[in-house]
Parts: C-alpha cells; structure tokens; sequence
C-alpha cells in the first residue's frame, strides 16, 4: 500500500490514520525515523512502556539467591563509580 503525504511550509508532515492504524500507534505515542543511506526514511513505532506488574520476576536468577536492596544499591554505586572513573580517562584509575 502507498500512502502520499503533504509536507507543509513548516517542513511538517501528517500522518494518515490508515499510516498509524498500520503502525499500531495511537495519538501521544512515540515513532522513530530511522534515516537510509539510499535517502528513504523508516518509520518504525518506539517501544511501548509495560506495565510496572509485567517487570515481575524479570531479574529472577533461578539457583542463585535474590540480592536485597542493599546489594542492589551497592550494585548500582559501583557501576556509577566505574562509569565515571572510566569518563575521566586511563589516568584516572
């Protein structure tokens, strides 16, 4: 199917609803542009956010122990340390 759009004086385009049905994207949410070397454009839809209840038992890490949130916390500070330490250079550490 080939859709024609209209580019405004602003350089705007809008999208048909039969483009965004398509997508499955509906007014609020996010599309990306991803820009060809062939000068097409790929309009794909981003990511929907879940459900804060669909993340449960995402980090589940069967035969090992579940860490407490003071292992986590302790977790993220290095990584955060580490990353910094890293963004200052070779010399740094």
């Amino acid at each position: 199917m080939t859709v024609e759009l209209t580019i405004t004086a602003k350089g705007q385009v809008t999208l048909k609803k039969s483009v965004l049905e398509h997508l499955g994207v509906k007014p609020g949410e996010r599309v990306q542009v991803d820009l060809r070397p062939d000068g097409r454009v790929e309009l794909a839809p981003v990511q929907r956010k879940r459900d804060l209840s669909s993340l449960r038992g995402m980090l589940a890490r069967p035969g090992q122990p579940s860490l407490t949130i003071e292992e986590i916390n302790e977790g993220i500070g290095d990584g955060a340390v580490a990353r910094y330490l890293r963004s200052l250079g070779p010399s740094a550490e």
